[in-house]
């Protein structure tokens, strides 16, 4: 039993390792050779978050849906560099809206050379994607492009927040669907795709993908309040300073307004207050550690998890299948 990558995935037979971490070096090699340019200073800017790591969750998904097909079919690693790339790309576009310092453990690009560069930076990084996408066909095309018109979708939903009336959780939760679950779906899928793999093991997969997407962005809004920055990479609380209202937030405000407790509407009292001033930013990020809405959003991490495991129960068992599981467990391991 070998483990691969920062999830601590237990892959257990030599071949799949081999191939999982085959393919993820060869992504790596991908990324910097299409994050490169004739001009050193985008090259610079554009391999800023390429070198400082990451997870590399979403190459990891195409590499592991791949299994179900032929592995080392062409279209595998370029595919596995076009999410991964579109993925970084939203992150310095979401830096400058966030306006966020830290981004995997460095200073944030918008920080680093200004809101600018960062946006254009990300538009680079969206073109390069484009031109490798362009190579593995129209359907991988037309595959992407509507999952990136769902991702923006959920960045404006979430931008523009819930229509009167509709619960603000609900509202979040399909935010989270376009920005986080489109993109891991569509690593899913492609990996599926382009190995070849029977449309019905493609679709069982993407349905597995959109889920776990959804689990990873919900671990990561209970790490933002409960880890510090050497375990997420990030300052902890920038969405609470930002004032975006994340799972924890949301699930505190749902308890105010059903049970009307002194303490619960004090603490949303100072989470509406001006949180760029540290000393009340502290305060507001402590209570919260404290508070059961953080516990609800962590159940609520697991029920998405176990909801891609059962996406997962029409495929045959296999090694890859079992990897994909307990990926489920890694996700939900992080929001413990």
């Amino acid at each position: 039993m070998t483990v691969v990558g920062p999830f601590g995935l237990s892959v257990r037979d030599q071949a799949l390792e081999a191939d999982v971490q085959a393919g993820l070096a060869a992504v790596e090699e991908g990324l910097l050779e299409a994050t490169k340019s004739e001009v050193p200073f985008i090259t610079e800017a554009a391999q800023h978050l390429v070198r400082a790591g990451g997870k590399r969750f979403r190459p990891l998904l195409v590499m592991l849906a791949a299994q179900f097909g032929d592995p080392y079919a062409p279209g595998v690693v370029p595919s596995a560099v076009v999410v991964e790339l579109t993925h970084l790309a939203t992150l310095y576009h979401d830096d400058v809206m966030d306006e966020a310092a830290v981004r995997r453990g460095v200073p944030s690009a918008n920080t680093r050379w200004g809101n600018s560069v960062a946006v254009l930076t990300g538009d680079f990084l969206f073109a390069r994607a484009s031109q490798i996408l362009a190579d593995l066909g129209p359907e991988a095309v037309r595959v992407q492009a509507l999952a990136f018109e769902r991702l923006v979708t959920g960045q404006i939903l979430e931008t523009a927040g819930p229509q009167d009336g509709r619960d603000p959780v609900e509202h979040y939760l399909d935010v989270l669907s376009g920005k986080t679950g489109s993109l891991v779906a569509v690593s899913c899928r492609f990996g599926a795709m382009m190995s070849g793999a029977d449309e019905t093991v493609v679709d069982v997969l993407t349905q597995y993908g959109e889920r776990l997407g959804v689990a990873f962005q919900l671990a990561d809004d209970v790490l933002d309040i409960a880890s510090d920055s050497h375990e997420s990479g990030k300052t902890p609380g920038t969405d609470l300073r930002e004032g975006i209202p994340t799972l924890p937030v949301l699930r505190l405000r749902e308890r105010a307004a059903r049970l009307g407790l002194a303490e619960d509407i004090a603490l949303c009292e100072l989470l509406d207050s001006d949180l760029t001033d540290d000393a009340r930013h502290a305060e507001a990020l402590a209570a919260l550690r404290a508070h059961p809405a953080l516990e609800q959003a962590r159940r609520d991490t697991v029920r998405y998890a176990e909801d891609a495991r059962a996406a997962l129960g029409p495929l045959a068992d296999c090694d890859a299948k079992l990897a994909l599981m307990e990926l489920c467990d890694a996700v939900v391991h992080r929001a413990g």
